[in-house]
């Protein structure tokens, strides 16, 4: 069943002669982990902010459950916990606070929204910051409270705006996971968008491709990625003074990462080629091979439309 139904979305600032989304049509089903990924710019988060209901299309139409957004004032609100980018509505609260008023703002009563701040105190890795005020968080705490504030009380639609910013390693495995069990124990729809691929591609079940305000792609990553099955990954470090001599064509897809370090997609039957040519030249501090990602799909689009 579809949740949501975008048809013809266009969006125009005022001011701007190049519209930030442009003729977008998109189907996203209930119990869907949907991902959305482009450079800055692309048109991300002002395609999720009208999915909110906080900005208004200049034309095209926005369903959800089959009805129109502005149904009734409380319609969207009571169907989506969203997280922008940044900022804390209840920052002037602790985060135990926050957690408790928006339980209760969200419909539970006192004890169940007790209830809930604790359970989303341990959840989340929250109890030793739990009567900080959030605005003397740290930047990835402040993530952690986001997301929390976003999750109470269990809204069937979750909309994410780079769920992990700021965050170490450690928690954003921990996200992911938390992400992983609420979709899967409880159904909920997770729509987001991140600039990490990688990570994501470890969740994502379908996945929109964004650039320049136009949808490059749509689909499972592992179809989408179908014509990259035949090349592979390289990543080389070397000394930047010293750039290594590859049998690099035209064919071959490469970008500088940073100075010293270059990423290329290859085909497999180059493999052993690229192998040798790395292992007999000198500076080479280290090279990985490994199948194409989604990382690498987005960029092969994007050279394409380019």
């Amino acid at each position: 069943m579809a949740i949501y139904d975008i048809v013809h979305l266009t969006k125009y600032y005022p001011s701007q002669v190049e519209p930030a989304n442009d003729d977008i049509s998109l189907t996203i089903e209930a119990g869907e982990i949907f991902g959305v990924l482009g450079d800055n710019g692309a048109g991300k988060s002002t395609l999720i902010k009208q999915m909110a209901n906080l900005l208004k299309p200049s034309s095209g139409t926005i369903l959800l459950n089959g009805k129109p957004l502005d149904a009734t004032p409380l319609y969207t609100p009571s169907q989506i916990g969203y997280m922008p980018q940044s900022g804390l509505a209840l920052n002037m609260l602790t985060v135990g606070e926050s957690l408790y008023f928006t339980a209760h703002l969200r419909g539970l009563s006192r004890q169940q929204s007790q209830r809930e701040r604790e359970r989303l105190i341990d959840r989340w890795d929250l109890g030793e910051i739990r009567n900080k005020p959030t605005s003397r968080l740290s930047g990835g705490q402040k993530r952690l409270v986001l997301l929390a504030t976003t999750v109470t009380a269990s809204p069937p639609i979750l909309i994410l705006d780079e769920p992990t910013n700021d965050l170490d390693p450690q928690h954003r495995a921990m996200v992911w996971e938390h992400l992983r069990q609420l979709n899967g124990e409880q159904g909920t729809t997770i729509i987001f968008i991140t600039h990490n691929a990688i990570e994501a591609e470890r969740i994502i079940q379908r996945v929109a491709i964004m650039q320049k305000g136009k949808l490059l792609a749509v689909g499972r990553p592992g179809v989408l990625k179908s014509e990259l099955n035949r090349q592979l990954r390289l990543e080389v470090i070397f000394s930047p003074q010293f750039p290594p001599t590859l049998p690099i064509d035209r064919a071959v897809f490469k970008r500088e990462l940073a100075p010293g370090r270059w990423q290329l997609l290859i085909d497999h039957g180059q493999a052993a080629t690229y192998i040798a040519a790395l292992t007999s030249a000198q500076y080479i501090e280290d090279f990985r091979l490994s199948t194409a990602t989604l990382e690498d799909l987005y960029f092969s689009l994007a050279t394409k439309q380019a």
